[in-house]
């Protein structure tokens, strides 16, 4: 198949290709540096995303929790359960909330990428993940507290809580919508060229690696 091929059904499924960082040696909880600003949350958007009151939105790293309904669309399973979990830690802070801003600062959105901590210095990511309400996302630079999550999911995942009740990963050949998604499937073919490394699985999913993303993967499995 060729690489336009490849490119208009990465295209049209909508799907994108997050590198899988494997640790080892992880640590019981994410520590917060000795000094961090403080801010204070005028509102709890979703389970993953804070507005302060100085008009900046933070978007928490390394948690992803479910959409909830907008624009007429029913919210998904957890979501609002994720929503009222991270309002309960947040006034439990007294509103306030310390940032760790990551090596990449926004999004392409413009949102303040950012760890967040209560006063007591506890990481409000590692929390959700540990209660089900969330998934890990690893994306290169901001992967500094990587390995306290992994054993946060990992412990909810093994207790299957929240979002890990029902082993949510979909087979390649039945996924029907854009957005995130935990993926299994069967490796068709695999290309690289200037536009990265395309891995086109049974059905319609072909991932990109792009090329920035390219030294953060072993590739020698790939290609």
């Amino acid at each position: 198949m060729g690489i336009s091929r490849l490119l208009e059904k990465a295209l049209l499924v909508g799907v994108f290709f997050m590198p899988a960082i494997w640790v080892s040696g992880a640590q019981a909880f994410c520590p917060a540096p000795a000094s961090l600003p403080v801010a204070q949350v005028q509102r709890v958007v979703d389970g993953d995303t804070l507005r302060l009151s100085d008009g900046r939105s933070v978007r928490m790293i390394g948690l992803n929790t479910p959409e909830t309904g907008k624009k007429g669309q029913s919210a998904e399973p957890f979501a609002e359960a994720a929503k009222r979990r991270l309002q309960a830690l947040v006034d439990e802070s007294g509103g306030q909330i310390g940032l760790r801003v990551g090596q990449q600062g926004k999004d392409h959105y413009g949102r303040t990428l950012a760890n967040v901590y209560d006063r007591k210095g506890a990481n409000l990511e590692v929390q959700l993940l540990s209660e089900g309400l969330g998934y890990l996302v690893a994306v290169a630079p901001n992967v500094a507290l990587v390995d306290c999550q992994q054993v946060a999911e990992r412990a909810a995942r093994q207790a299957q809580l929240g979002v890990w009740r029902d082993p949510p990963v979909q087979p390649s050949t039945r996924l029907s919508k854009s957005g995130f998604a935990i993926v299994s499937g069967q490796v068709k073919s695999v290309q690289r060229n200037r536009g990265g490394i395309w891995i086109e699985l049974q059905g319609s999913l072909v991932l990109r690696v792009a090329p920035a993303s390219v030294n953060s993967f072993d590739t020698a499995i790939m290609v």
